[in-house]
């Protein structure tokens, strides 16, 4: 094989393994738009739907929650333990450093009697030095009908101070309450509640949950960017690698002949003698005159 046959399939080579990779980043990102466009679409199904009474979503604490109806409202009427009361950190509300708080509601009506639901009762800031003690407003005292938006419980999370949680897992959640033993004997729901409403109100309301975010992101532009790229790997290498094949070939007609002239035949005719190989500026004439050849042509004339 001549080093230009080599170079070539090099190319496709390298254009193969440069596409490949492309084509397979722009099926993640379209993938990832899909996940987010069906959140997206549950978001505006559930959020402004109409609440209905927890045991209609959950009919017991140990039911998990369907994903269509994440973000449903649901009302409840219960009992808040603020001294089972566990903050969230490291999840800030716009842009504002601070901690969701997170309170054990012990179910009277309208769900499982006697089991617990945490419910993320809205943000407080942590100010401006965060190992302060934070100060969190307390919920109302009593009976209270709570409105919640129902979430996925999430994946335990790395371990974080006394009374404090990373992510909003249940278990980790009551696991961190101050007080454990006002949770004993309680059933957990297996899914939290974000506040959206409760009656009555508190004499000090902490600051409200945002909506969530129905931005789609930019994955689905990186997808066709990407392929873009395979397609562009794709054309571009084979350029080249043409372009080597078309050296090859004009090499090859190149090549000078054997040395020495043959001589007649026995019939007495001549052969014709082998082609001398083409100079460099012999092979540019085939394509019309050079600079060069210009060039030499005025200098000649002035010459004369």
């Amino acid at each position: 094989m001549s080093p230009h046959a080599r170079r070539a399939l090099a190319l496709v080579l390298v254009a193969l393994v440069v596409a490949t990779g492309c084509a397979f980043a722009g099926r993640w990102q379209w993938n990832r738009h899909v996940a987010r466009d069906a959140l997206i679409q549950v978001v505006e199904r559930n959020y402004a739907a109409e609440p209905v009474p927890l045991e209609e979503l959950l009919a017991s604490a140990d039911v998990a929650l369907g994903t269509d109806d994440v973000w449903r409202r649901a009302v409840v009427t219960g009992r808040y333990l603020p001294e089972a009361t566990v903050l969230l950190r490291n999840r800030p509300v716009e842009s504002t450093p601070g901690y969701h708080v997170l309170v054990p509601l012990v179910v009277e009506d309208g769900g499982q009697p006697g089991a617990v639901l945490v419910v993320n009762r809205g943000f407080v800031g942590m100010g401006t030095d965060g190992s302060a003690a934070v100060d969190v407003p307390a919920p109302p005292a009593g009976p209270v009908e709570v409105t919640v938006r129902l979430r996925l419980d999430e994946p335990r999370a790395r371990a974080a101070a006394a009374g404090q949680v990373q992510a909003i897992s249940v278990a980790q959640v009551l696991d961190q309450a101050p007080d454990r033993a006002a949770l004993d004997g309680l059933t957990p729901y297996r899914a939290y509640g974000a506040l959206a409403d409760e009656e009555p109100a508190p004499a000090q309301a902490l600051v409200p949950l945002p909506a969530p975010s129905t931005d789609p992101g930019s994955h689905l532009s990186y997808a066709f960017q990407w392929w873009t790229f395979a397609l562009g790997a794709l054309v571009g290498f084979c350029v080249m690698a043409r372009r080597e094949l078309v050296d090859a070939r004009v090499g090859d007609e190149d090549e000078p002949a054997a040395p020495g002239a043959p001589g007649p035949d026995e019939d007495g005719t001549t052969p014709t003698p082998p082609r001398a190989p083409r100079t460099a500026r012999a092979a540019r004439r085939d394509h019309g005159p050079s600079a060069e050849d210009v060039e030499d042509a005025l200098i000649d004339a002035q010459l004369r």
